[in-house]
């Protein structure tokens, strides 16, 4: 099974994208717009300042993972209301990724648990990035964790 977060914003799903690119590497496997489908169903006749809004966008996170997103149209009836009922776990390969991303999403974003050991990780810390996600960064290292044993 494999995991893919879709995130939904309110006209600046590209803009985050070049963030999360600019933190996390990678490339977007193509941008489609709403222009490219706004001859059919329930995008036909959508207004010109939709057209070019993002209809889909994904890019890899890591050897299996895929963050995806969208702009929610109110011309379509849909709303934005960030909520704090989503965070994004991202597991790092060295205490050193876990630092870079971390310290890369937190700017202009707010810290709520700085990156730091704990008892289930040698680097673990969470955050708000500048678009309202939520994001928990983990490296487990040398403190793995374990069930407890009933």
């Amino acid at each position: 099974m494999k995991v893919y977060p879709y995130l939904n914003f309110a006209g600046n799903t590209e803009e985050a994208f070049t963030f999360y690119k600019s933190v996390l590497g990678g490339e977007f496997f193509g941008v489609l717009r709403f222009r490219h489908f706004a001859t059919v169903g329930p995008m036909a006749g959508l207004p010109d300042e939709d057209l070019d809004k993002v209809m889909h966008m994904a890019m890899p996170l890591g050897k299996d993972g895929m963050l995806m997103g969208t702009d929610l149209l109110e011309s379509l009836g849909q709303k934005l209301v960030v909520g704090n009922n989503v965070h994004l776990n991202l597991v790092a390969d060295s205490a050193e990724e876990a630092k870079r991303i971390f310290d890369g999403l937190a700017d202009g974003g707010k810290v709520t648990m700085p990156l730091a050991e704990t008892e289930w990780a040698e680097a673990y810390g969470m955050l708000t990035d500048r678009y309202g996600v939520q994001w928990m960064i983990n490296y487990e290292g040398k403190n793995k964790f374990t069930l407890p044993q009933n």
